[in-house]
């Protein structure tokens, strides 16, 4: 069993409250890889995968330079073949709070299928803030038995790839395009080329797709428009005895760190500029990325974008709503371009 933890960067930062300057030293820990945090600072998981991890180890592990500023990304590939792959949940409530434990069996190894020798294309799936190749496996495994061969990425900083800064998407939109070139250059990539995100990594793909001409199409799942909004509600929900002033002056700081201009932090910046094709997903119940958030979103993307809303699904969950989700991200991604 593991847990879906969506990691706290911010429990650390109560020891800023007392020093001056506090703003850069907040601003700092934002910005510091997920993956150099104790385990113990995550809260108690909200939604729980149950599945056995060493399937993983069916699908060898792989690891690219990137960069500058240099970092070694872990990443596996996926290929079509018949996983058999299947979900249940269910749900309770534990303090106030509703709690998701969704149960994936699938078949590994498994036998090939129609798609094996030849795939519809290549999804890069990009996991959340702390998270890693693991949020996404079970989809790896359902799209690749649909046809698709996938590719499972630890980004800069978390899982076990390296880095010790992270830099929302401003520098992993390059690793990501090192790391499609160095797959071309050995002939695993089939094209059409989807990019498909959780949370930050919604956002990444996004932001990826609208400097990559090679991504031709986006599932993006609860993507923010605005990062410090989407830091502020993780504060409210995961942290709501932090001093709002304390986290304002922290995302005050962050451009200064990453040293660009703070517009270009936000993905609503991004699309502005240049509109990408996606499909956008929205839970009802997310409080950090509401609905109306990522409809924003959609109105700013290419006309031929579109908005699915699924019920009652929080965002740390939503992900993993595949009665819902399954039918209209396989239509999605055959869709031509």
């Amino acid at each position: 069993m593991k847990g879906l933890r969506l990691w706290w960067w911010f429990l650390l930062l109560v020891l800023a409250s007392q020093v001056t300057g506090c703003g850069t030293f907040v601003a700092h820990r934002i910005i510091q890889a997920p993956n150099t945090y104790p385990t113990w600072f995550a809260p108690t998981a909200p939604v729980t995968l149950d599945y056995g991890l060493k399937f993983l180890t069916n699908f060898p592990r792989h690891y690219i330079s990137v960069g500058p500023p240099a970092a070694r990304l872990c990443y596996r590939v996926i290929e079509p073949a018949d996983y058999r792959v299947s979900v249940t949940n269910s749900h309770w409530i534990d303090h106030g709070r509703q709690r998701v434990k969704f149960t994936f069996d699938a078949t590994v190894p498994a036998a090939t299928n129609g798609w094996t020798a030849s795939p519809r294309g290549t999804v890069f799936l990009l996991h959340g803030y702390g998270l890693a190749q693991f949020a996404l496996a079970p989809w790896a495994l359902r799209l690749a038995e649909a046809g698709w061969r996938c590719v499972l990425v630890d980004l800069r900083g978390h899982g076990r790839s390296t880095g010790q800064t992270i830099f929302f998407g401003l520098q992993e939109t390059r690793d990501l395009s090192q790391l499609l070139d160095a797959l071309a250059t050995t002939g695993a990539v089939a094209p059409p080329v989807a990019a498909m995100g959780e949370s930050y990594g919604a956002a990444l793909a996004l932001r990826w797709a609208t400097l990559e001409p090679r991504v031709q199409t986006v599932v993006a799942m609860a993507a923010y428009g605005s990062l410090s909004n989407a830091v502020l509600n993780i504060c409210h929900d995961y942290a709501d005895w932090l001093p709002t002033g304390l986290v304002k002056s922290g995302l005050r700081e962050l451009p200064g760190c990453l040293h660009v201009p703070g517009p270009e932090l936000d993905i609503t910046t991004v699309l502005a500029r240049h509109p990408v094709r996606a499909l956008f997903v929205a839970g009802a119940a997310d409080t950090i990325v509401p609905v109306a958030d990522v409809s924003s979103l959609r109105q700013q993307a290419d006309p031929e974008s579109d908005l699915l809303i699924v019920p009652q699904a929080t965002h740390e969950a939503l992900a993993y709503y595949f009665d819902d989700l399954t039918g209209p991200v396989l239509v999605w991604l055959a869709r031509p371009k």
